[in-house]
C-alpha cells in the first residue's frame, strides 16, 4: 500500500474532493483491471472515454479517481482529484508509484520517422557486448538485460514503461535505450522520465492519420527535445532539415551528425555492397555488416551516442563492426538459385524509397528488382499513392498486395496505392490481394541473381484482418517458397 499524496508529486491539480492521505493499492487506467483500494485514472482516448467508466471503477473497489471532469454525483469516502490532462497526470503518477526508476539508470530515447528500432536495438547490443547490463524498450521487444518480453506499442503506456524501468533497477541495469514515438510523446507517455539523451534520426510522411498536418507531427517530435534537461544531450541528424528545428528550444547539450553537411559527427561511405558498408567515421575507418545509406546514418548515430555515453572510441568501433541487422530491417537471404530476398519494415514513402535506392545503388542492373508491398488499413491514407509511385518507379516489377488490412477492404487499399503509378510504369504492376500468394508469385517470377524486396511488415509475425491476427512471417514464407523452387 502507498499513500495517495505521495504519488501525486509533480501532478498539476485543479481540485481535490476527499482526502489525499488515504492508503491506495495500485494505479490503473483500464477500469476492467480495478480491484479494491486502487486508483483509477480516467483517460480520454481515441476510442473510448475513461470518464464513462468511473462508476464501474468505484463499484469494483477504486478508492481514488483522477479525472479531467468531476462526476455530477460524488460518492462519500472516494477521493476525486481533478487535473487538466489525465495522460500527463498518469505519467507522473506512474513514475512516482514505481519510485522514479528512470533516475537510477542512463536512459536514451530515439525519435524520428525511420531508424528508431535499429538505433535503439543496436545500442542495446553494443553496450551488452561492452559488458554492461542494458535495457531496451522497442517496437520489436522489451529487454531487461537478458530477459525478453513481447510488446505491442512503439512507446508503451506510462505504467508499463515505469514497471519495466523499475525491473531494470532491480536487475542492476545501467543503460536503457528506448524508442520514442510521436503517439507516445503526444499522449505524454514520456513525461516524468529523466532522459540522459535524445536522438533524432529523420522526419518524413507518416502518421498523418493521427497528426493532422506534417507541421503538427514535427512539432510533437520537437516537444521531446524541448523537455530534455540541461544535463542531457540532444543528438540530431542535420542532413534532415528538421534536425535543427529539434534543437531550437532544447536546454540539452547540442550535438549534430551528418553524411552530407558539416556536423560534430561526420561519416563518408567508402564502399556499399550487399556484404556490408565501409565507412569513414570522424577519420576512423569501419566495416559494418549493415547495408545502405540509411544504415550509414544509423551507425553514425550509434557511434556518436556511444562516445557521448563514455564508451572508449577504439572499443566502440570494434564492437560496432560486429553488429548485425535487426530482425525485419534489411534482413536478407540468398537461395541456392542465387535469388536474393530482402525483408524490410519500410512502410512509409521515405523508408521505401531509401531501401529501393540502396538496392539499386548496389545491384548491377543485369538483375530484376521485384518489389512486394502494401499499406496498412485504418491508417494514413495519403501515403498510399506515394508508395505506389515510388515502388513502381524504382522497381523492375511490382506486386501490390495486402499489409495489415485491419477493418478496411484490402482491394480498396490496393486501388489507392495503384492511383500513384505513372502511365509509363503500368506494365510493371501486378496486384494480388492475398499476401502469401503475392510472395509466392514474386518467387516464381524471379530468375537467378534477381532481387525480391518484401516491404512493409518486417519483424511482424502476424497479419491483422478484421480484428483477428493470424500467424504470418514474411521472412519464413519467402524462405519456404524459395526452397520449393530448388526442388
Amino acid at each position: 500500500m502507498i499513500v495517495l499524496k505521495d504519488i501525486l508529486y509533480r501532478v498539476t491539480i485543479n481540485a481535490v474532493v476527499g482526502s489525499t492521505s488515504i492508503n491506495v493499492n495500485k494505479v490503473e487506467f483500464d477500469s476492467r483491471k480495478i480491484k479494491s483500494n486502487d486508483v483509477f485514472v480516467a483517460i480520454v482516448g481515441s476510442i473510448s472515454d475513461g470518464h464513462n467508466y468511473i462508476s464501474k471503477a468505484i463499484e469494483d473497489g477504486a478508492k481514488a479517481i483522477i479525472c479531467e471532469e468531476l462526476p455530477k454525483a460524488l460518492i462519500d469516502d472516494i477521493t476525486y482529484v481533478k487535473v487538466d490532462d489525465s495522460n500527463k497526470a498518469l505519467a507522473f503518477i506512474a513514475a512516482n508509484y514505481y519510485e522514479n526508476p528512470s533516475e537510477n539508470l542512463r536512459l536514451v530515447g530515439t525519435t524520428g520517422t525511420n531508424g528508431k528500432t535499429t538505433v535503439s536495438s543496436l545500442l542495446y547490443k553494443l553496450f551488452k557486448k561492452a559488458g554492461y547490463k542494458v535495457g531496451l524498450l522497442s517496437t520489436v521487444k522489451i529487454m531487461v538485460d537478458d530477459k525478453f518480453y513481447t510488446t505491442t506499442h512503439t512507446t508503451p503506456d506510462s505504467l508499463t514503461i515505469n514497471k519495466y524501468l523499475k525491473e531494470m533497477n532491480d536487475e542492476g541495469v545501467e543503460f536503457c535505450f528506448m524508442e520514442v514515438s510521436s503517439h507516445g510523446i503526444h499522449q505524454s507517455r514520456t513525461e516524468g522520465l529523466q532522459f540522459e539523451g535524445g536522438i533524432f534520426t529523420n522526419l518524413s510522411h507518416d502518421h498523418l492519420d493521427y497528426h493532422n498536418t506534417f507541421a503538427e507531427y514535427r512539432d510533437v517530435k520537437k516537444t521531446f527535445f524541448d523537455q530534455l534537461s540541461k544535463t542531457a544531450f540532444a543528438l540530431v541528424n542535420v542532413d534532415d532539415k528538421n534536425g535543427l528545428v529539434m534543437l531550437q528550444n532544447t536546454k540539452a547539450k547540442k550535438y549534430t551528425y551528418a553524411l552530407k553537411t558539416y556536423a560534430d559527427y561526420k561519416a563518408q561511405i567508402l564502399e556499399n555492397q550487399f556484404s556490408g558498408l565501409l565507412l569513414k567515421l570522424n577519420d576512423n575507418e569501419l566495416w559494418s555488416k549493415l547495408i545502405g545509406n540509411f544504415n550509414a546514418y544509423n551507425l553514425l548515430a550509434i557511434y556518436a551516442t556511444a562516445e557521448l555515453l563514455g564508451l572508449e572510441r577504439v572499443e566502440s568501433l570494434k564492437l560496432i563492426s560486429e553488429l548485425e541487422s535487426v530482425n525485419g530491417r534489411f534482413e536478407y537471404l540468398v537461395s541456392d538459385e542465387k535469388i536474393t530476398a530482402i525483408v524490410d519494415y519500410a512502410h512509409t514513402p521515405d523508408a521505401l524509397k531509401n531501401v529501393l535506392e540502396t538496392i539499386n545503388t548496389i545491384r548491377t542492373k543485369n538483375e530484376e528488382l521485384i518489389t512486394v508491398v502494401g499499406c496498412g488499413g485504418d491508417r494514413d491514407v495519403a501515403k498510399r499513392p506515394k508508395m505506389g509511385y515510388i515502388a513502381s518507379a524504382l522497381s523492375s516489377k511490382v506486386i501490390f498486395t495486402s499489409d495489415n488490412p485491419r477493418s478496411e477492404d484490402p482491394q480498396s487499399i490496393i486501388e489507392a496505392i495503384e492511383a500513384g503509378v505513372e502511365p509509363q510504369n503500368f506494365k510493371k504492376v501486378v496486384s494480388i490481394t492475398d499476401r502469401k500468394q503475392a510472395i509466392k508469385t514474386a518467387c516464381q517470377m524471379a530468375q537467378p541473381k534477381d532481387i525480391i524486396l518484401i516491404a512493409g511488415k518486417g519483424h511482424e509475425t502476424y497479419q491483422e484482418v478484421n480484428g483477428k491476427r493470424t500467424d504470418f512471417d514474411d521472412y519464413k514464407i519467402v524462405q519456404e517458397f524459395l526452397k520449393q523452387l530448388q526442388k
